[in-house]
Formats: C-alpha cells, structure tokens, sequence
C-alpha cells in the first residue's frame, strides 16, 4: 500500500481533484436554490422574508465561521478539517431534502454554510500546502477559482432540471451521492497531519471562540435589520435597534481581537494593502452579484412566468461568463498587472449592474443577456487575480487565516446585497401598491389582505378577481418590482465602483508605504520584487 507523506498519497493532481468536488458541492448550493425557492414559496406557503433567509442563512454562516476555519486547518491538520467539513456537508444536505417545515430547512442550511466554510477555507490552504512553486500554486488556485464558477454556472441549470422533474427537495439529495464519493477518495489521498508537520502552519495557534460569537451575532443581528427593514420600514424600532446594536457587537468584536492573544482576525494582516485590497473589492463585487442572482430568479419566474429551467438557462450569460473568466482572467493579470485587471473588472461589473436598469416587467431576454454577461466577466476579472495575489503575499503560516479573510469579505458582501436587494424590491412594493390597488373592486379590508399578499409574494388572493383587471394588477405589480430591481442594481453598481477606486489607490506601484505582512520581513529598498515575498503583487 503507498505510505501517506506529509503531502497525501497519488499524484497532486488527484488530490486537487477531489478537493474541487467538495468546492464544487459548496458552490452549487449557492446558486442552486436560487430557481427552487418559489416552489419553496409554493409548498411551504412562506413570503419572500422567509426566502431570503433560505438564501441567506446559509451564506451567512458560511461568512461567519470561515476564519475561525482556516485556524483549525492550521492547527489540527487541514486534510483532517477538510474531510470533516465534507462528511458534515453532506449530512446537513440530507437533513435539507428531509426538512416538513421552514424551521427545520432553515436550521439544516445553517449547518450546511458552517461546513462549506470549513470546506472552502482549507480547500485554499491545502492547495497553498500541496503547490510551493509560485507559476504551479497560480495554477492550481485558477482551476480552483474555474471549478467554483463551473458550479455557480452549473447551479441554476441543475436546480431547474430537477425542481422541473421532481421539487426542491432534490436541489439537497444530490449532494449525497457527490459527497459520498469526494470523502471515500480524500480518506485515502489527503495528508492528514497537523498545520504544523504541513506548510509551517503557526504553533500553538487556538480557536477564538469569544471572537467567533461576537461577530456571529453582530453580523447575524445587521443581516436580520436589512431582511425586516422591508415589511417592516427603516424606522421600526425593532430595525433601528438591531442596526445599532449590531454596530456595537461588532465593535466589541474589534475590540477583543485587538486585545486577545490568538485573534481570529489579526487586525494586523489589514494593515497589508493586498490583504486590505482583497477584502474590499470581494465584499463589493459579491455584494452585487448575490443581489442580482436573488431579485433575478423570483423575478424571471414570478413576472415572467418562467419555468426553473427556462430561469436557469437565462442564468448562463451571468453564470458561464463567470466560469470563462475565472480560468483566463489570472493569466490575464500576469500579463497586464493585477492592478489594472481588478480596476477594469470592477468597471465592467460596473456597466453591467447599470444596464440591468433596462429590464422591465415585459423584457425578453435580448435586454439582459449583455448586462448579464458583463457583471459575471466583471466579477471573475477582479476576483481569482485579487485570490492569487494575496496567496502571494503573505508568509506560508497565514494562508489559511488569510484566504478565511478574503472569503469572509465575500459572503458577507452576499448576505447583505441579498438582504438589502429584497428589501428594497419590497419597499418599492410597499409605497406602490396602494395606488395600484386603489381601482380594484375589493372592500377595504380585502384590499389591504391583498397587498399584504403581494408584498410577501404571494398573489393567489388576485385569482378571484375578473381577468382583465387580474392581469392589469399582475402587470403594474411586475412594475413596482422592476422599478426594485432597478434601485437594487444602482446600488451594487455603486459598490463596484468602489471596488476600482480602492483597487487603483491600494494598488499602486510597490516600494514606498508598504506594509509587510506580520511574519514576513520586508525587502530591502533596492531588492528586486519577488514573488512570495510580502512585498510582491504582479503590477503593471
């Protein structure tokens, strides 16, 4: 039987493999449920509230536990950490499909994002861990980078083909056969040592669990104001106090981290432009994109009238573009400089987010397949090069603290554009809906059961109503939500923009004001730029 090394058993390459499968299981189930959620809606009778938080939920633990991830890889074995995220993933999918109640789907999902943190956050360390060369590891991280986008592309056409064929309950059951398969493999193939005995990993590193509950609750409690500020308004008590009070556990949070001996998040590390750079841009383009694909998905099949299916192969101008751009766009920066790609990317993003203003309630799809297009080039253009670059930068011990930074900055830039695009979709609901209902013939009371329907999605209560005046009100409530959609978009549009601006400021030409990253000491003056070195990001 081959003996397992300190780098695994097989060829390298195998074990990429496999580790991509489980990338590939944690990345569809972000895009996946997207197309099944109004037959969510449908079955479990449930309003959109509900449904942004079967989106959010599991982005939001994800978001959450991915740095307190990366410091378990490091300190108990990343091959060991891996496979039990991937044997608690695929069990939390299971408990997804068996799920009678929204409770129940609600808590599953959660357990799924805490294992899909796990997953992706080693994921990223081992392959800092099984690639030392520099041009290898760039690699390895655009196939990594690549496969993910393969499943965000994958995500909306899998999920319409089998709500189509079956319910949403399938979205969850084939994660079983995948993650069975992944886990026999990686038992056998990965290292399974300590952080330590692989890649250098910092010594008698601990969990920070004090840490971990604060920003889990500041986060959770700003992410619950977004998703209530829509029924319930900006200045109900009950959001103003979740928005301050999650500003004040959140700087806590801070607080402790700078004060405790094994932080979670080393304040340290955001002292490096490329760590500081990384983050920013990735909440911001994330923002944005999980945003579109949430409004998008009900909008196409609630106002359109789309099927999963003909939804999810609408998707692929956004999703395939983002799979394209992921493989090409770190070979993109070597030539052109990392700087220059995430400016022009975020730019990109930037048009796309402004032309999905064209899209109304009677669009086809020749109005949204370009902006579509655009946003997913845009997004990939600024996200795998921002990864390698900050692979790059900082010292071997840090990979998996780091790349737990960079992804945290994502998902929470998703957990928020979801929460804040709905609500504004259902704001937009809320002041419009009185004029629109003003001429139906209804009583008072009915008139205002009706709207209350309309704004969780739900507009069952309009069957009853004669057909000409049913399909003017379907019709004028497809306005109000595209004039949502429209406001949602401005908004990650102004994100991305402000992606370029701190991409073009935080990236500029190396030499003077640059702070090393905590572990690695910084080049002389006249030394030339290497890469792995604190000091190098590819430039132009």
């Amino acid at each position: 039987m081959t003996a397992r090394t300190p780098q695994g058993r097989g060829p390298r390459s195998l074990r990429l493999a496999f580790i991509c499968v489980g990338v590939v299981m944690v990345y569809l189930d972000s895009t996946v449920v997207g197309v099944a959620l109004p037959d969510m809606q449908e079955k479990m009778d449930i309003g959109v509230s509900a449904l942004q938080w079967v989106f959010d939920i599991y982005v939001l633990t994800f978001a959450c536990f991915l740095l307190t991830a990366g410091t378990l890889g490091d300190a108990l074995g990343r091959g060991r950490v891996f496979l039990v995220g991937l044997t608690g993933f695929t069990g939390a999918s299971v408990a997804c499909a068996l799920a009678t109640g929204i409770e129940a789907l609600l808590v599953a999902r959660a357990v799924q994002g805490v294992f899909g943190a796990v997953m992706i956050t080693v994921s990223l360390a081992l392959i800092r861990q099984l690639y030392t060369e520099e041009r290898a590891r760039a690699s390895a991280v655009a196939t990594w980078a690549g496969v993910g986008g393969v499943a965000l592309a994958a995500g909306p056409i899998v999920g319409g083909l089998l709500v189509d064929a079956y319910s949403w309950q399938s979205i969850f059951w084939i994660n079983l056969p995948i993650g069975v398969l992944a886990l026999g493999a990686l038992a056998w193939l990965l290292p399974l040592g300590t952080g330590r005995a692989a890649a250098g990993a910092e010594p008698g590193r601990k969990a920070d669990w004090i840490g971990q509950l604060l920003f889990v609750t500041g986060i959770g409690a700003m992410a619950y104001a977004l998703i209530e500020a829509g029924p319930r308004g900006w200045g109900s008590p009950l959001t103003v106090g979740l928005l301050v009070g999650s500003v004040l556990v959140l700087a806590g949070c801070l607080r402790w981290e700078s004060r405790t001996s094994h932080p979670m998040l080393p304040l340290a590390l955001l002292r490096h432009r490329v760590v500081l750079m990384t983050c920013w841009v990735n909440f911001l383009c994330f923002f944005g994109l999980y945003g579109v694909i949430f409004l998008l998905t009900l909008f196409l099949q609630q106002v359109n009238g789309l099927t999963p299916v003909q939804t999810g192969l609408r998707l692929l101008a956004l999703t395939a573009s983002i799979t394209v751009a992921s493989l090409l766009a770190p070979a993109v920066a070597a030539r052109l400089g990392t700087r220059i790609v995430i400016v022009i990317g975020s730019l990109v993003a930037v048009g796309g987010f402004v032309g999905l203003t064209g899209m109304e309630a009677s669009s086809g799809f020749g109005t949204y397949w370009w902006p579509l297009l655009l946003i997913g080039t845009g997004v990939s253009v600024v996200g795998a090069p921002a990864t390698v670059a900050l692979l790059s930068a900082v010292p071997p011990q840090q990979a998996g603290i780091a790349s737990g930074m960079s992804q945290t900055c994502r998902q929470v830039g998703a957990v928020f554009g979801v929460a804040l695009s709905g609500t504004l979709v259902q704001q937009r609901l809320h002041s419009g809906l009185p004029d629109v209902l003003a001429t139906v013939p209804l009583p008072d009371a009915a008139r205002r059961e009706l709207a209350g329907a309309i704004e969780h999605g739900q507009s069952g209560g309009a069957d009853a109503l004669p057909a000409d005046i049913r399909q003017s009100l379907l019709r004028s409530v497809g306005d109000l939500m595209a004039d949502g959609l429209h406001t949602a978009v401005l908004v990650a549009a102004a994100g991305a923009a402000l992606g370029a601006v701190a991409a073009a400021a935080l990236l500029r030409r190396q030499g003077s004001g640059t702070t090393p990253a905590p572990g690695n000491e910084p080049e002389p003056a006249t030394a030339e730029l290497r890469p792995g070195t604190s000091s190098y990001c590819p430039e132009s």
